[in-house]
């Protein structure tokens, strides 16, 4: 018995904020959540670079 969906390349999972849930799977929510967690970590670590950019370029400007 070959394991033909072993082979097939996997569809990278995305998300459309507002999206309809309903036809999802639990697995599928669950992997979703994962995707958007890690998506919200990089956004936090993206904004607090920045702040500390700016926080530093005040500093040197102000002195």
């Amino acid at each position: 018995m070959p394991m033909e969906d072993d082979d097939k390349p996997r569809k990278k999972i995305s998300h459309e904020i507002g999206q309809d849930l309903s036809l999802l799977s639990v697995e599928e929510l669950t992997e979703r959540v994962a995707l958007l967690t890690a998506e919200i970590a990089r956004l936090e670590e993206a904004a607090t670079r920045k702040r500390a950019s700016r926080d530093a370029a005040n500093s040197f400007f102000k002195s």
